[in-house]
């Protein structure tokens, strides 16, 4: 049933159109790899202060210039990225690297989340206290590794 529907998602006009333009590919990509700088370039930062860095900035600030900004990142990404899984539907999801990239993704934002729901965010973003809580710490390192983890598994997949 599964193959069934990736064959047809790689059958769409849609991606036969991707496939054969010399254009809309590369653009779709390029808008692929800019979700992918807004979100990282975004993230980034707030991890960083997140473990423990630039104690003179309030977290509340940065979250608020910068939340907005990663979640456009990730919006833009998750749609042109399903755009050029379209175009191989059937092998990317048969490879195991695409299925861990998958997966990180949906670890980077349930840590994401889970750090919203965290009494440890609600309080740091209520003060502007230099210091950071564990929690907040761990977030942060968590969600850096889980990010370039899948940059690095998008990369490799173009390899493959």
């Amino acid at each position: 049933m599964l193959a069934e529907f990736l064959g047809a998602v790689q059958e769409s006009a849609l991606a036969t159109t991707l496939r054969r333009s010399l254009w809309v590919y590369p653009f779709v990509n390029a808008s692929h790899v800019v979700g992918l700088a807004l979100l990282f370039g975004a993230i980034l930062p707030l991890d960083l202060r997140l473990i423990g860095f630039w104690r003179s900035v309030s977290i509340a600030v940065l979250a608020r210039v910068l939340l907005p900004v990663a979640i456009a990142g990730l919006g833009l990404a998750v749609v042109t990225g399903a755009l050029l899984f379209s175009v191989k539907a059937v092998e990317y999801a048969d490879l195991t690297l695409f299925r861990i990239k998958l997966l990180l993704i949906l670890c980077a934002v349930a840590n994401a989340l889970l750090l919203r729901l965290a009494p440890a965010w609600a309080a740091c973003r209520e003060s502007d206290a230099a210091g950071t809580a564990p929690r907040l710490r761990v977030a942060g390192a968590l969600s850096l590794g889980l990010w370039l983890a899948v940059i690095l598994c998008g990369r490799m997949i173009g390899y493959l």
